[in-house]
C-alpha cells in the first residue's frame, strides 16, 4: 500500500497495533504452552506441582498484560488446580490472592 497519502496518526496506530499484537500473542502462546505442560505433568504425575505453579504464574502474567481476560485466567487456573488435586490428593495449588 502507498503510505504517502496516510496520515501520521494512522501510521502510528499501525505501528502500535503491530507491537501490541506481537506482545499479546507471545503472552497467549506462553500461557498455552505452560498449561499444556501442566496437563501432561498431571497426567503422568511427574513434577506436577511445579508445572501447575508455573502454569498459574504464566496465566496471571498473560492476564496482567491483557493477553487474556482475568476471568479466563482464573477459570483456567481453577481447572488445572482441580485436575492436579484429583490426580494427586497431596498436591496443593497456589491460593488466589
Amino acid at each position: 500500500m502507498a503510505t504517502k497519502n496516510r496520515k501520521r496518526s494512522a501510521l502510528k496506530r499501525i505501528r502500535q497495533t503491530v507491537r501490541r499484537t506481537a506482545t499479546k500473542q507471545a503472552g497467549r502462546s506462553a500461557s498455552r504452552t505452560a498449561v499444556r505442560t501442566a496437563r501432561q505433568a498431571v497426567a503422568t504425575g511427574e513434577g506436577s506441582a511445579d508445572a501447575v505453579r508455573a502454569a498459574q504464574s504464566a496465566l496471571d502474567r498473560a492476564a496482567k498484560r491483557g493477553a487474556i481476560h482475568k476471568n479466563a485466567a482464573s477459570r483456567r487456573k481453577g481447572r488445572i488446580a482441580r485436575a492436579a488435586a484429583k490426580a494427586a490428593p497431596g498436591v496443593k495449588a497456589a491460593k488466589r490472592a
